[in-house]
Order: C-alpha cells, then structure tokens, then sequence
C-alpha cells in the first residue's frame, strides 16, 4: 500500500510524537468504507494517527496513544488531537476533556470525541458535530472550524490509518564503516605494518582494563583470531562473577604462516570488582603504566606490587611502559553499573591522567544490548541505543565520543564472521594511531 501523505506532512505529524515513524495499517480505498474493514486492520493497535482525505484535496485527522476497539463507549487519552493541513503547515487541535478523547463505535471509522468521525456509520463521510451558533464543532471535547479542519467538504476520497512506531535506528549510519572483505585486508596489513614513531619503541603495549566479566580477555582471544584465521582462545576467558585472569600477562599475536609478531603487545591485568579489597587494586595501576610490574606479576587484592618486592622493574624503558590504556566496559551493563565501580574506574583514569597516557574505551556485548545489532552486526551505528549507551559511557569516562569504540567479541561463534572481525579490527587501528600516543617523547 502506497501513502497519500507526502514526505513533508509525515514529517510534520512525526514531529509531534518524537522520534518515531508512520507504518500503514489500513487505506479505506483498498480495504472498504466500513467500520468493519477498520476494525479488522486497527483494533488493538496503538498509537495510531488517522487521516482523511476529501474531494476537496484537504487533509485532516487524529492521534490517540489508546487501542481501537468496537465497545461502545469512550475512552480516556490525556495526549489525543485532532489536525488539519494547510498546505504542509499542520494546525493541531488539542483534547479539551481527554475523559472524552476517542469513542470506540462499531459501525464507523476513528471516532475523536464524536466531534470529528472517518468513515461515518459505513459510508465514505467524514461527520462534524458544529455548533450552529459559534460556529465552532462541539467545543467540549475539541475546538476548531469546519472550514479550517475540512473545508465543508465531507466526501471522503481516502482514509488511512497509521501506527506509530519508535524509531530503533537512524536512516544513515553516523559513523562510515566499509564492509567489504577488501576493507578486513587493508585493516589488518594496516595493523601489521604499523610503526611507532619513537625509534626505540618497535611494539605499542596496551594495557587492558575492565570489569570482572567485562570482555578483557575475549577481546584479546577475538582479535588474535583474526590473524589466525580461525576462532582460537589464549587469554582465560569466562562469565564468572570473580575475575579469571589473576594475573598481569602480556601477549602477542603471531599471524599464521608467519615467524614476525604484530606490532602490539596487549597486556591484561586482573578484573575489577565493585566490593573493596576485591579485585585489582587501583594502586597498582601506577606500577603496571611506568612498566615496574614484570610478566605473570599475581595481583593482590590487599596491596599493590612494592618497590623491594622480588621481580619490580626499578629502572624500565620506555618499550617496557603502557603507551595506551584501553577500558573494556560491558555495554549491557553500563546503565546499572555499581556507583563504587564507577569510582574505582575514576580513580584508575585520575592516575593514567598524570602520566599523559592516551585512553580509549571499548564497549563490548554490543549484541547483548541492542536486539536490532544482535540480528546484523552491521546495524551498529544505526542502532540509536548503542550511541545512547556510547553517549553514557562517555560521560562516566570523560572523554570524547570519538574516543568509544564499540566492538563484538567472538563467544558463541564457531567460524569467523567478516562484519565481526571489520569492528575487532578497527577499534585496535585506532588504539595505534591515537593523535596522542604519536606525540609521546622518548625518555632517558
């Protein structure tokens, strides 16, 4: 079925009712002039606009956020009004008793208040209720003219009825992502042929930092996948409620078939904990960044690593220190995250700060949060959730959205899926170009 409504008259409604779009239910000139056919095609739909079209070439009609039903009576809608065109301006019309907004009769169309009715008792009507005296239609209910709302002309041409639905996803992604399996090559020769500009620095160490179940370990596993060709696993990874990676561990990735690693070392630490003296200690974040905590250190909850402990590193490099902190935050969870959570990741990030160390963030379980990436992945920039969650996660961090990656890591999946690995791929293209880590100074 094809729309009487022009781009710009949806446009005008739609800006009444919020971010939302118009689906087509019924069209009286396709389904019949009955209240019959109406009821069949709207009952128990909500919210709906209604529209009439007459002879005249006058558009009009209502909005009710309430099902339609055929049981007699009216019905109670504090946000119902009726409208009319002139030209594409529309003029609103709101309830002035909402006890009596919409009536619900059998044998007609969308009845506003029995002031303004489509499909009047069967027939292709439109019907009035005006005072003969003010010339106004029964001011009870609504206010308006006849001659304003449809010209005098009751012989209806069409009828259309519209649910309202919530707009899920924007028309264009708002971030451009190529994807195509030329763009997955050219990411990972990208990755490969990396180079820092600091010539005593030949891989970019990344620290890793989350909450206990977040993703930290996965995103590490996903991403070798990629160069191994296959979904494989290296870091521990699970969905326990305690952190499984006990440990600070660094890793490398070795493309198959290929003696040289990337250029990139992922260094994972134990997972953050709500509760206080569980989990990584913040304190230890200061050793981890200026490269004092050697590989394999065991974290404990009680105390960070000391300066005499067997193992410190008392006089690192600049190769041995973090040159980016990436925080893995879980994005289905992000909205009820723990307020002591919140502050630890605060104070981690307050630490960092002092170290000019760029920072970016990672949201994960992109899939889990929005149904609509669930079912294609593509949809992730579409998703008008998943920016609102990227626009949270944001604010809680205190960096630019620009800085928020959003990612899926590989859990359930057997096979490698190229859309997954584009995403895997571009969030660690990032993390090594990031303007900042280009303009940190080598070190005596």
């Amino acid at each position: 079925m094809n729309s009487k409504l022009t781009d710009e008259q949806q446009t005008a409604i739609c800006s009444q009712l919020g971010n939302v779009k118009l689906n087509l239910l019924y069209k009286a000139s396709i389904h019949g002039f009955t209240g019959e056919a109406f009821h069949k095609h709207c009952d128990k739909k909500s919210p709906t606009v209604s529209v009439g079209y007459n002879k005249s070439g006058r558009v009009f009609g209502g909005y009710t956020s309430q099902p339609f039903s055929q049981f007699g009576g009216f019905v109670k809608d504090d946000e119902a009004f009726v409208f009319s065109f002139s030209g594409e301006r529309l003029n609103k019309y709101s309830v002035n008793n909402s006890s009596y907004a919409v009536r619900m009769t059998k044998n007609s169309g969308p009845n506003f208040g029995d002031t303004l009715i489509l499909v009047h008792k069967d027939e292709q009507k439109v019907y009035s209720n005006q005072s003969s005296f003010t010339g106004y239609l029964y001011t009870k209910y609504y206010t308006f003219t006849a001659e304003k709302m449809h010209g005098n002309d009751l012989d209806l041409t069409d009828c259309e009825v519209y649910q309202v639905e919530e707009c899920l996803q924007f028309e264009n992604p708002w971030r451009t992502v190529t994807w195509t399996s030329e763009e997955k090559e050219k990411l990972m020769e990208r990755i490969k042929s990396y180079k820092p500009s600091i010539s005593s620095v030949s891989e970019a160490r990344v620290l890793l930092v989350g909450q206990v179940g977040a993703g930290k370990s996965s995103f590490f596993n996903s991403f070798k996948s990629i160069f191994k060709g296959r979904v494989s696993g290296q870091a521990i990874n699970g969905t326990c409620s305690t952190s499984v990676t006990s440990q600070f561990r660094t890793f490398i990735v070795k493309p198959e078939h290929e003696e040289k690693p990337l250029p990139l070392i992922l260094c994972d630490i134990m997972g953050l904990e709500a509760k206080e003296g569980e989990g990584f200690h913040v304190d230890d974040i200061t050793n981890i960044v200026s490269g004092h905590t050697p590989d394999t250190y065991q974290f404990s909850p009680s105390g960070p690593l000391h300066s005499e402990a067997q193992g410190f590193c008392k006089n690192p490099e600049l190769k041995d220190k973090i040159h980016c902190v990436t925080y893995v935050v879980d994005a289905s969870t992000i909205s009820i995250m723990p307020q002591n959570m919140e502050d630890k990741l605060k104070a981690i990030r307050k630490k960092v700060n002092l170290h000019r160390i760029p920072q970016l963030v990672l949201l994960t379980k992109i899939d889990e949060a929005c149904p609509l990436v669930k079912k294609d992945v593509t949809n992730v920039y579409k998703s008008k959730y998943i920016k609102k969650l990227m626009q949270e996660a944001a604010s809680r961090f205190g960096v630019p959205l620009s800085f928020l990656v959003p990612v899926k890591n590989y859990s359930e999946e057997q096979e490698l899926d190229m859309n997954i690995d584009i995403l895997l791929l571009r969030a660690v293209d990032q993390i090594l170009h990031l303007k900042e880590w280009n303009e940190v100074e080598d070190q005596p």
